[in-house]
């Protein structure tokens, strides 16, 4: 019997816009194709590196969008054809993981597949190879495990989960029971849970067998399983493939992991977590970013730009230019500037999660060329 280790493959589901980052951010050059902490690797290149050391290069998969596959091979020349799956449109991230165990699980019936977003910045490989490693025993015990991250503050942009009881899983010591799975809550209830202690934040990340993770997705999306498992069932004969997914992809439904299968999973005593003692970011909006690269430092200004010309006098915040443009701040903090050849956005770290209203009206006005 080869141990859960040798198992395990990565899964790196490559397909959100990150549209609280727009006009870094667009469909042809998403936050995932982009170096956001000034390291030289894109995030996607980071996520790759910090996963090899674990499954091994040929054991890591990328689900992501036909638009992006030339950007993401380019990015990752050890990635295999068979292990790049396309979406013809997003349908997020239940579909795109659990087609990704579905295609895995019919060519290797035992396997341990873990979801790792290509989008976060993570700091302390060491500490998240001990996590991952811990999270790959539990999931082989028969849980669906998630990664959980202490909270530095009450976030409301993060979905919580509240541990519960230890679980005795050789390999695994950290491990815990899940009581319940909580997304996004209100201010008042996030400083409950920070003080509390028995909350940890959810950061995407989920380990699981890939025959428990989908027979979890059959009890709660029957119909949503059944479609995932056809065109597994297909995947691997390109003749079959295309007009199987021309007929199935967009009739699946659009739902988050979080809500078809973690909730339930938790509701049903099969959801486990390990906590994660790295530094975890997701990089969500400009606020974050401006954190990411001043180290933390609100009276810093955060530059991004490789030929960025700033002139700032008593001003914090973030600036990200992609043009030859001079940018002159004078007094003003925590201001948010990013300036690109065709659009320019001006914001306060304050207000940074409302950039997706933007993206959301240029949507409705028609503006699909700033996108």
């Amino acid at each position: 019997m080869t141990s859960p280790l040798e198992r395990f493959y990565s899964v790196i589901p490559a397909g959100g816009i990150g549209s609280r980052l727009w006009p870094l951010s667009r469909a042809d050059a998403p936050k995932f194709l982009h170096d956001l902490t000034g390291s030289g690797s894109t995030l996607l290149r980071a996520t790759w590196d910090r996963l090899a050391p674990l499954s091994g290069e040929q054991r890591i998969m990328v689900v992501t969008g036909r638009a992006h596959r030339a950007a993401v091979e380019s990015q990752l020349p050890a990635l295999t054809d068979p292990n790049v799956v396309l979406e013809s449109d997003p349908r997020d991230s239940t579909a795109a993981i659990g087609l990704a165990a579905a295609i895995l699980m019919k060519r290797e019936p035992d396997v341990i597949v873990g979801s790792f977003a290509a989008d976060h910045v993570i700091r302390g490989d060491r500490l998240f190879r001990a996590a991952v490693t811990q999270a790959i025993a539990t999931a082989d015990a028969g849980y669906i495990t998630a990664i959980g991250i202490q909270p530095t503050e009450p976030a409301i942009g993060f979905g919580y989960i509240h541990c519960g009881e230890a679980l005795d899983i050789s390999g695994a010591d950290s491990a815990l029971l899940v009581d319940s799975f909580v997304e996004k809550p209100n201010l008042a209830t996030a400083k409950k849970y920070v003080s509390g202690g028995a909350h940890l934040w959810n950061a995407g990340m989920f380990i699981s067998r890939a025959d428990v993770l989908l027979e979890e997705l059959a009890k709660n999306r029957p119909e949503l399983h059944a479609g995932l498992m056809e065109l597994a069932s297909v995947w691997d004969d390109p003749a079959l493939r295309g007009p199987a997914v021309d007929r199935i992809w967009p009739n699946l439904e659009k739902i988050a992991i979080d809500y078809s299968i973690a909730e339930p999973a938790a509701l049903a005593g099969r959801l486990a977590v390990v906590p994660g003692h790295f530094d975890w970011d997701d990089v969500g909006d400009f606020a974050s970013l401006a954190k990411l690269n001043s180290g933390g430092r609100k009276t810093d200004l955060a530059i991004l730009g490789e030929s960025a010309r700033i002139l700032s006098d008593a001003s914090s915040g973030i600036v990200v230019s992609q043009t030859s443009r001079v940018i002159s701040l004078i007094g003003v903090k925590d201001i948010v500037v990013v300036d690109t050849p065709d659009a320019l956005l001006v914001t306060t770290s304050a207000n940074a999660q409302r950039v997706k209203s933007v993206v959301d009206a240029l949507k409705l006005s028609g503006r699909d060329d700033v996108l």
